[in-house]
């Protein structure tokens, strides 16, 4: 079993959920990421907000952060459910 491979997501329902899980929290993310950019670009427009600014560009850099790393914690889960998996179908066989 490998990391970031298709059939591990679709392998069965917990497989899907969780997939679906983590992508619902990548979205979510992203949009955040995204308006906390735009609403940092439009601060920048007043010398008095520049401050705010930089924090909500320091926030929205986090936000991409934390896509990447939302992505492995995902792809661990499902190899660690597939070894669980295998685990469980040697048992069975034995």
């Amino acid at each position: 079993m490998q990391l970031f491979r298709h059939s591990s997501r679709t392998r069965n329902e917990d497989t899907q959920r969780v997939y679906a899980a983590y992508e619902l929290a990548h979205t979510l993310v992203d949009f955040a990421a995204a308006i906390f950019f735009t609403v940092g670009s439009v601060l920048f427009l007043w010398d008095s907000m520049q401050t705010p600014a930089i924090w909500l560009f320091i926030i929205g850099s986090l936000c991409f952060l934390a896509k990447p790393s939302l992505k492995l914690a995902r792809e661990i889960k499902l190899w660690r459910m597939g070894k669980v998996d295998k685990l469980a179908n040697r048992i069975e066989t034995e």
